[in-house]
């Protein structure tokens, strides 16, 4: 047990670690290769690193900012787990990425897709603070909130609370489903905020596949989609936060709704 109370759960390997993110979209059909199953199986077992790593670089919206963060950090492996732990959840690496870096990436990727509105959106967001972390693809890349600001009420919203990585506290478990009571994303205005906690089914497995096992009432549990994918401490729930919001202020701060960018270019 950690200091308050929740079980300490050896660090995973980093593409097993990538993989418990990136698996709940690939289930959807969002992103990465057209076997799901097999993604499920490798990361929940956690033994065959070199299929993970293989299966990681078939996510081609990830792919290119776990490239991006570890050539800003010196790291050699994309799949390094401070690397992955970077882009799902945030940490120091982001910091150590240029904003000039970022916006190239992104202009790299979206300029011949997108056109150059795109472009110009994406380097505002960076300009105003965005960082290289998952949130920013959700926020500043997807069509979601280009959609919410042109009236669009709904699906958008929806799709933009469960694409981010946010964190559930764990109200109950019942098999392969828990209870968590977590933030919601509201739009007030045009803006996105944190709405307040409520509750929610999640899976923490699938026919007992699962990333996350003993879980109980009050450990706090980050979310993709309806997926438990891991256990955090409270360093883990800060840096989360912390990327998030400054993610959220950067887009909150965009005078043009968000870019409408092709939905193939999920990743994850």
């Amino acid at each position: 047990m950690t200091a308050d109370g929740a079980h300490a759960d050896a660090p995973a390997p980093g593409p097993v670690l990538f993989a418990r993110y990136a698996y709940p979209p690939n289930a959807l059909g969002y992103c990465g290769p057209a076997d799901p199953g097999a993604l499920l199986g490798a990361a929940s077992e956690g033994s065959d690193l070199e299929v993970l790593a293989q299966l990681a670089s078939r996510f081609s919206g990830a792919w290119p900012y776990l490239q991006l963060i570890a050539g800003c950090n010196g790291l050699p492996d994309p799949l390094d787990r401070r690397v992955v732990e970077a882009y799902w959840l945030g940490n120091g690496l982001l910091d150590r990425v240029p904003p000039g870096a970022l916006g190239a990436s992104l202009a790299e990727r979206f300029d011949r897709r997108a056109g150059r509105a795109f472009a110009s959106i994406a380097e505002a967001a960076v300009a105003l603070g965005g960082v290289a972390h998952h949130s920013f693809h959700v926020f500043a890349v997807y069509p979601w909130l280009g959609l919410l600001r042109a009236g669009m009420d709904g699906a958008p919203l929806t799709v933009l609370d469960r694409c981010r990585i946010r964190t559930g506290t764990v109200v109950a478990v019942d098999g392969d489903s828990v209870v968590v009571r977590s933030r919601p994303l509201e739009l007030v205005g045009s803006r996105l905020a944190l709405g307040p906690a409520r509750a929610e089914v999640v899976r923490r497995s699938l026919d007992g596949a699962g990333f996350v096992e003993l879980l109980e009432p009050g450990d706090v549990v980050s979310l993709h989609w309806d997926w438990v994918c891991e256990r955090l401490g409270p360093a883990q729930r800060t840096q989360l936060a912390r990327a998030t919001a400054r993610n959220l202020d950067a887009v909150n701060g965009l005078e043009a709704p968000g870019p409408a960018v092709a939905l193939h270019a999920h990743g994850g």
